[in-house]
């Protein structure tokens, strides 16, 4: 889903219009709004190859891989294509069904110009289970991904059951761009990156505990 004014028209850049590109084939956000999903032997909301798509508001719980999963984000600028709002929780206490999987919050997309804004999360604190996670199926033979992807998020709230923030995915590249310090309690501009150690630098410490990788300031 990637809607545009005219659907089967390419995008056609003007030099003399650098502000805007898609002023000849506009951009048409489709917002997703209330659902809520539960239970599900996958994942509870996944959207695969879009444009300007948010997901609003959802409420989610127990879902064995994921609450939401964007794959790729294409065809748009950024802070078109994000989660809004909502929550998800990664098991409630009665579900058993859960007790061997590894949840995450938002597993976020392979490709840039995708955030997640204003949501909560609980009860990550279980196994491998994690708030977030990043590079939707990049373990899949034909993901075709090979580099770094930064995620933006703002307004994040973490209930004191969330004991993992982030567990990076495969090929543990991806690059968490914090704007407002809500993720890395370090203030705004902040970020969050897979561990490596030549990454380790005066500016950044390691945190493998909460977010298996390396927090660092903005003076990065």
């Amino acid at each position: 889903m990637i809607p545009r004014k005219f659907p089967c028209q390419p995008i056609v850049y003007d030099a003399t219009r650098p502000d805007d590109p898609y002023w000849q084939n506009p951009l048409i956000p489709m917002e997703f709004l209330r659902l809520t999903s539960w239970m599900n032997g996958v994942n509870g909301a996944i959207a695969g190859n879009v444009g300007a798509v948010v997901f609003k508001d959802f409420k989610l719980a127990d879902n064995k891989e994921a609450g939401i999963m964007f794959e790729i984000v294409q065809d748009v600028k950024d802070d078109v294509c994000y989660v809004d709002g909502g929550f998800s929780i990664g098991k409630t206490p009665a579900n058993t069904a859960l007790n061997g999987a590894s949840p995450k919050g938002v597993s976020a997309a392979r490709s840039e110009n995708f955030s997640i804004r204003n949501m909560r999360f609980y009860n990550y604190n279980f196994n491998d289970a994690a708030a977030l996670t990043d590079c939707s199926h990049c373990n899949h033979i034909a993901s075709q991904d090979s580099g770094a992807r930064t995620i933006k998020t703002q307004n994040l709230g973490f209930d004191s059951s969330v004991t993992q923030r982030i567990r990076f995915g495969f090929p543990f590249n991806g690059i968490f761009y914090d704007l407002d310090g809500s993720l890395t309690n370090k203030g705004p501009n902040t970020y969050v990156s897979a561990f490596y150690e030549h990454n380790v630098q005066p500016e950044c410490e390691v945190n493998m505990a909460v977010y298996s990788g390396i927090v660092c300031n903005n003076q990065v």
